[in-house]
């Protein structure tokens, strides 16, 4: 493991990077700027490393990050609507995006443009950092004062363990999530249309132009979203369906079926990419996971001197549903009054 000085906020204030290596070759770089996924550098199947997360060319990108390249999410991921939403019969409030009126990812003073702490664990088998932050009663509008922690564990298995904590002192929302951008080819490398995913979702959540859902579920069988069985991300993204006009290719929450485990998160998808024969297999305990593919993304200055374009990468943002604050029939995102709230996500590299 190694912690080095990475760069100095608007503020004045020192960031760092800390460097996660297993005995595989697998290096994990993460900054306590935004709890942030910077760079993930897997062996191919020739055992040449490949970095295959998108990210900026400096450490004060992230300060901003536009584009939540690498960025921990919260108190909510995705959308609620209207930024509004109760809980125990007291309304709040959230800014409301004036695109569309809606709130996106706790936008605008978000966790992921945040200096959080963080303190380290080097083992036998495995190597850890835990960054943590305490987020105060109204802090984004929403109610509770918060401590949370998100601890990011690299395995000498190829697994990159992702653990989100909360404790709260009034029932509030903790839907947190992980915004990597992936591209298994290598970061920069062209789009990620042919990769090959696999989905263990029956069910999307039907939304509406807004990708706000409406409460029901859609069956993926004969549509676009059916990825049951093995097939490129590009085969149908540009099919003519109402769903994908909405999102201007994938962006929808999957509903994940129950499968294996891995402690106890469950094996919900399976993604590879066409040249470098790297695997990516996602594990959750988490109901959802949103597949967005980048969809006009144009980002000129990334790292290594890399411009990505749309579709070149693919994010698996494990949560609770978008808007569940708000849909009775969806799992709830609500942590009550003094209790623990405890996820985990795990993405696991192999080759073949």
């Amino acid at each position: 493991m190694e912690i080095r000085k990475y760069g100095v906020t608007e503020s004045g204030e020192e960031t760092s990077l800390i460097t996660l290596k297993n005995s595989k070759g697998m290096i994990a770089e993460l900054t306590d700027m935004g709890a942030s996924l910077v760079s993930l550098i897997v062996p191919d199947r020739d055992g040449n490393p490949v970095d295959v997360v998108l990210g900026y060319p400096a450490s004060s990108d992230y300060e901003h990050n536009a584009n939540c390249y690498g960025a921990t999410i919260g108190r909510n991921g995705n959308r609620i609507a209207n930024g509004h939403f109760v809980i125990d019969g007291k309304e709040y409030q959230m800014a409301k995006n004036p695109m569309n009126g809606h709130n996106l990812h706790s936008q605008p003073d978000t966790f992921y443009t945040r200096k959080w702490g963080f303190s380290t664990e080097d083992g036998p088998d495995a190597q850890c950092v835990t960054f943590t932050l305490y987020s105060p009663d109204g802090d984004q509008g929403f109610p509770g004062n918060m401590d949370i922690e998100v601890t990011y564990t690299l395995t000498d298995d190829n697994e990159l363990m992702i653990d989100y904590y909360g404790f709260s002192d009034a029932d509030t929302v903790m839907n947190m999530t992980n915004h990597s951008y992936f591209n298994l080819n290598g970061e920069g490398s062209g789009d990620i249309l042919n990769h090959t995913l696999t989905l263990y979702a029956d069910y999307i959540t039907e939304t509406d132009k807004d990708l706000i859902p409406t409460g029901k579920l859609m069956d993926v069988t004969g549509t676009p979203f059916d990825f049951r069985e093995p097939k490129t991300i590009g085969q149908d993204i540009h099919a003519d369906n109402e769903a994908l006009h909405f999102g201007h290719g994938y962006d929808h929450n999957f509903v994940v079926n129950d499968g294996k485990r891995v402690e106890d998160a469950q094996l919900i998808g399976r993604c590879v990419g066409d040249r470098t024969g790297i695997v990516m297999e996602i594990y959750t305990d988490l109901p959802g996971v949103q597949v967005y593919t980048g969809n006009g993304m144009e980002q000129p200055n990334g790292k290594n001197g890399h411009a990505y374009h749309s579709n070149g990468a693919v994010c698996f943002e494990t949560q609770f549903a978008p808007n569940a604050i708000n849909i009775p029939e969806f799992e709830s995102p609500v942590l009550k009054a003094n209790h623990e709230s405890t996820t985990l996500t795990v993405y696991r590299f192999l080759t073949e």
